[in-house]
């Protein structure tokens, strides 16, 4: 199994919510996040003041999906939440080596 998480500009959030559940995803969490890459900062003008805004708000996904699961469901964020323009977000793989249901103790495959 795998952990995929994956960084995307919040307004592209229900069109890749929409994605993959239409791939099979029935589960994820989703934060509000801050941060920054090459896209950096940028600065805003406040009641006449600049200031520099350095951590862009960003949305993180993670999913929790079966190794032969992980190709169709990177492909299918890559693919909906691409602009083309800096910032677009990133999406990473790691292992994941225990999941246990809480409700009713099923652990591992059976708890995705």
């Amino acid at each position: 199994m795998k952990m995929i998480t994956a960084v995307i500009k919040p307004f592209k959030l229900d069109d890749v919510r929409e994605a993959l559940s239409e791939v099979g995803v029935q589960g994820m969490t989703v934060m509000e996040v801050k941060g920054f890459g090459r896209q950096k900062g940028h600065t805003e003008i406040y009641r006449g003041a600049e200031y520099a805004v350095d951590f862009l708000p960003k949305i993180r996904l993670d999913i929790a999906a079966q190794d032969d699961e992980v190709e169709r469901i990177i492909e299918t964020i890559v693919q909906v939440a691409r602009t083309g323009k800096t910032g677009d977000g990133k999406v990473f793989v790691t292992p994941l080596e225990h999941v246990v249901r809480i409700r009713t103790g099923e652990s591992d495959e059976a708890a995705v």
